[in-house]
């Protein structure tokens, strides 16, 4: 039987997440990520050996009532009390076998208006879960759940035998013939392909091989699968993606998915403390608690819809064909405008992109409907090494715009800025000097690298702040100005700068630095913290209300993306002479507008107006910047082509088209994609 979702839609789908007494904000939060993915079903553990422990009666007492409010619990009941075990540790069998049935009775008693099933030890086939060198025939073993699963049966429970692991037909025979299935509603498996399964043989194989046993001996049990996950330690989200596909699709009577969020690093595991990497990294979530690729595409469309996601694709290796342009953040607003315009020409290109930024995956879609086999699709982290040498091995030419953009969450999460901004930009240049042909580098660095321009004197008007600097007001901000890097972005960004044109020097690479100002134009989902006039324009098309830090009167220039490809192309057909070069790029003096004029545009153009409210200023916020393009104008012959007004009508037109489509397929007022 076929491993596709169409074969099975009976399924039901759960999350298997484990708390320690006493995480009650984690068990609010886990609450609120299972609504979020509308997934219901929740595997537990109830630890045996921590019932004794001060203060764990109080906590299930707690927990039980609060996790049925929401959904369905499936309590894991495992763990021998150490001090009641045949040796003092929690895989041990207990010395009292019935021990293990007085404390299910117990638990059923005290909570089982709470839950409907009882799962029966977990992974009894695993010594560091159960110790069967201490019952090697697991005689002990059987005796002791076949006494639990009876007292169980008569308080009105449906059983689920723990899950082997590895699945082994053999084992569940010898259950059998212990008589441990005799009180069994359910058969638990678990399977954690190409991660601890390596020689995996696929679910239909192994579910069938399970069932085969079952209907030697004429059982009819259901067949779950209470724990299956893959692990994202070498940062394959991909691999996570479609395992969860292949295993939903399966004949399993319920599946349970392993797990939320992964494990905190400062805890141990079951086997020790990092003794195994890959052990920390299961979650849909990380510790962090930022979503991987698989919880964005359930919160999105949910279960029913994952199959949907025909788009994405992985490609480990990477055939010698015709040479293609590579977009690392390829997926993204800029991305997407250049992959356009290339494939548009012809032209083949990699979209390198993980899919982290919420909207993206429609850039995607879009450009895989317009132009088909021309692109190539590489969902991959810009981190995963092996992947991304692959990847530059055929192109003819890189432009790197992955990064991680806001300000904001360079402060609350430095680690994920430094390892996308710096130590992946690291990694391309060097998978880029490791080749024979090197292709060309563009990188988009930012202006954020010149600091906060304190030192420039500012005189505000009504609406704006003028620089008393007449060079600076007439021209802009010029390459030669320090660099002054604040914040953690402004740093990551600044060192992948020096660090691009250092490799130029260097080793001979072909790089160009663009110092970008302000972006903004089609494909762009604008938020608080980055693409803020899109965000401006869709919060006025919503009528949502809008804030600004500060007094509203911080200038910029502003570049419609359209002439922000036109400078690409004419560094790429220039990057012989521009090798090793950095380059402001933005609108330039002739595009500036502070916050409070470009809200004024905006009304007049959507007719809407707009609750406004202003808050404090924001640590290391640019009262001006405004980009001198002369050296790249001179050097190339570019210049921008569209007015601030006219690019604002473009993005306008861009998103109440997009906007419209959405709610057409929808049925609904607004769309996923552009809520702020």
């Amino acid at each position: 039987m076929s491993e596709s979702r169409k074969e099975n839609t009976t399924t039901t789908v759960g999350i298997l997440e484990w708390f320690r007494p006493g995480e009650y904000e984690e068990v609010r939060n886990a609450i609120q990520d299972l609504k979020a993915l509308g997934i219901s079903h929740l595997r537990t553990g109830i630890s045996w050996a921590d019932w004794y422990v001060e203060g764990t009666p109080e906590w299930y007492d707690w927990l039980f009532p609060e996790l049925s409010e929401h959904v369905e619990v499936l309590p894991c009941f495992l763990y021998t009390p150490p001090s009641i075990g045949e040796m003092e540790k929690t895989s041990s069998p207990p010395k009292n076998l019935k021990a293990y049935a007085d404390f299910i009775d117990l638990m059923i008693t005290r909570y089982g208006e709470h839950f409907e099933w009882v799962e029966l030890w977990n992974e009894p086939n695993n010594k560091v879960e159960y110790d069967f060198t201490l019952d090697y025939s697991w005689t002990k073993f059987s005796r002791m759940i076949t006494m639990a699963a009876y007292w169980a049966k008569k308080q009105g429970k449906k059983t689920l035998l723990g899950g082997m692991s590895p699945i082994d037909p053999n084992w569940l025979q010898m259950m059998i013939e212990h008589g441990a299935l005799e009180h069994i509603d359910a058969v638990g498996i678990h399977g954690f392909p190409h991660v601890f399964d390596q020689q995996w043989k696929g679910w239909e194989v192994n579910i069938k091989a399970v069932q085969d046993v079952l209907e030697k001996y004429s059982m009819k049990k259901e067949i779950w699968i209470s724990e299956v996950g893959f692990s994202t330690w070498q940062n394959d989200e991909v691999k996570q993606f479609e395992e969860f596909t292949k295993v939903i699709g399966t004949r399993a009577n319920r599946i349970y998915w392993y797990s939320l969020k992964d494990l905190d690093p400062k805890n141990a595991t079951v086997g020790g403390f990092h003794l195994d990497e890959r052990e920390y990294h299961f979650g849909l979530k990380r510790a962090d608690n930022s979503p991987k690729l698989l919880y964005r595409l359930l919160e999105t469309g949910g279960v029913e819809n994952i199959q949907e996601h025909k788009y994405i694709s992985k490609h480990y290796e990477v055939k010698e064909q015709e040479k293609y342009s590579l977009i690392t953040g390829g997926a993204g607003f800029i991305g997407t405008n250049l992959a356009e315009r290339l494939l548009g020409e012809g032209k083949r290109v990699m979209v390198y992109d993980s899919l982290f930024r919420d909207g993206v995956e429609q850039n995607l879609k879009w450009l895989q409907q317009e132009f088909g086999d021309k692109l190539i699709i590489q969902i991959a982290d810009i981190n995963e090494k092996r992947l991304l040498e692959e990847s530059v091995k055929y192109a003819s030419q890189i432009f790197h715009f992955s990064s991680q953009v806001a300000v904001t969450t360079s402060l609350t999460n430095p680690t994920l800025d430094f390892k996308v901004n710096l130590e992946g930009t690291f990694n391309l240049l060097e998978a880029i000097r490791k080749t024979d042909h090197q292709p060309p580098l563009i990188f988009t660095s930012t202006n954020k690298v010149y600091g906060n321009l304190n030192d420039v004197e500012m005189i505000p008007n009504e609406t704006r702040y003028h620089p008393t600097d007449k060079d600076i007001e007439q021209n802009g901000i010029a390459e030669d100005r320090p660099l002054d890097f604040h914040s953690p972005y402004g740093c990551s960004k600044g060192a992948a700068d020096q660090y691009i044109l250092d490799y130029s020097r260097s080793y001979g690479l072909k790089t160009t630095v663009f110092r970008m100002s302000c972006i903004y134009g089609p494909h762009q989902f604008g938020t608080e913290d980055q693409g803020w006039v899109a965000h401006f324009l869709i919060s006025a098309l919503e009528d949502k209300p809008l804030v600004i830090y500060g007094n509203g009167k911080q200038v910029r220039d502003i570049l419609f993306v359209e002439d922000l490809v036109d400078a690409f192309i004419a560094a790429g057909e220039n990057i012989e002479k521009l090798s090793g070069e950095v380059f402001n790029i933005g609108g330039g003096p002739g595009n500036t507008v502070s916050l409070l004029e470009i809200l004024d545009i905006i009304k007049e153009q959507t007719g809407k107006e707009m609750d406004i409210s202003f808050e404090e200023w924001r640590t290391g916020d640019q009262l001006y910047y405004v980009s001198n393009t002369s050296k790249f104008q001179q050097a190339t012959g570019w210049k921008p082509k569209h007015t601030v007004e006219k690019g604002i009508q473009l993005l306008q037109e861009w998103l109440e088209e997009a906007r419209g489509l959405e709610n057409k397929k929808n049925n609904q007022t607004t769309s996923n994609a552009f809520a702020l």
